[in-house]
């Protein structure tokens, strides 16, 4: 039996995951081998919820008095209008949860998500972007990508998106940052991917097979840094041509880390330890 599963007793403490679908998140191998490293009766468990059943899953964060839980796809937008005015300004600023924690019965909705990529990204030399920023997406992704690049130093980011519009509407919520927005086509702009510092995929595309839209990889400079928010086990459809490059490259695994230990301080209200919460999401990864 798993050490973390043996050491829990009937008065264990309850955190989790809700998604749509969830059971390949690795979020519970993190949290789960922290807790079994820490000594502590406390378990982190995988919930299916559908969206429609969400309003009674946040109430239930209560009624079982769990520590909290995380969100993740679909419902990261839905639990901020939820949860109404009880957000911190991280979420607020985002217009997403990927938190919902339970103080003494009292629930509050957190985002770790531009903290995480934040953390992520400085772990990889990106400690001050002035070279310009290119993020791929208008979602929440992209939105966490923006705060976390304006974080670092940012001066100059472009969103690039199928659709304007949205791209549009994502950058009017950053009045204090300069933002452009280019549809796809931009991303063929020799000039511009040559004078970029970092590329970020903050999209689902290239998951099934799918093709990421061309881009001008070759015009890349050395120094420019391709991060695609998606992980796998095998490069993503958007890295591996950088890869092939031999361009510098990385995928949202040390995201999900940096932004999982946040999530883990913030329900238990202990240090994590992050490198046994690495170890942990390497080895499922197939990375240890």
């Amino acid at each position: 039996m798993d050490k973390c599963f043996a050491m829990v007793s009937g008065a264990a403490k309850v955190a989790g995951v809700y998604g749509d679908p969830v059971a390949h998140s690795l979020s519970p191998a993190m949290h789960n081998a922290a807790y079994a490293a820490l000594g502590c009766d406390r378990i982190y468990v995988p919930f299916r919820v559908a969206a429609s059943d969400l309003p009674e899953a946040i109430r239930a964060v209560q009624a079982l008095n769990f520590l909290g839980v995380n969100l993740t796809v679909p419902h990261k937008a839905h639990g901020a209008k939820l949860l109404g005015n009880r957000l911190s300004r991280e979420a607020l600023a985002l217009g997403a949860v990927n938190c919902v924690v339970n103080r003494r019965g009292e629930l509050r909705g957190d985002n770790t998500d531009a903290r995480g990529l934040e953390l992520a990204l400085r772990e990889l030399g990106a400690a001050s972007v002035s070279r310009p920023v290119i993020v791929i997406g208008a979602g929440g992704g992209a939105a966490a990508a923006v705060l976390a690049c304006y974080r670092l130093g940012a001066r100059r980011i472009v969103i690039a998106n199928r659709t304007r519009t949205r791209a549009q509407r994502l950058a009017k919520r950053f009045p204090r940052i300069r933002v452009e927005v280019r549809d796809l086509k931009a991303l063929r702009d020799r000039a511009l991917i040559a004078g970029a510092g970092l590329i970020i995929n903050a999209t689902s595309i290239g998951i099934d097979g799918k093709l990421f839209p061309e881009l001008a990889y070759d015009a890349a400079s050395a120094e420019c840094l391709f991060y695609d928010l998606i992980y796998s086990r095998e490069p993503t459809a958007f890295l591996k041509p950088a890869a092939a490059l031999s361009l510098r490259t990385a995928d949202g695994a040390s995201m999900l880390l940096h932004q999982g230990a946040l999530a883990f301080q913030l329900f238990n209200r202990i240090e994590p330890p992050v490198d046994v919460m690495r170890r942990a999401l390497m080895e499922k990864l197939g990375r240890a």
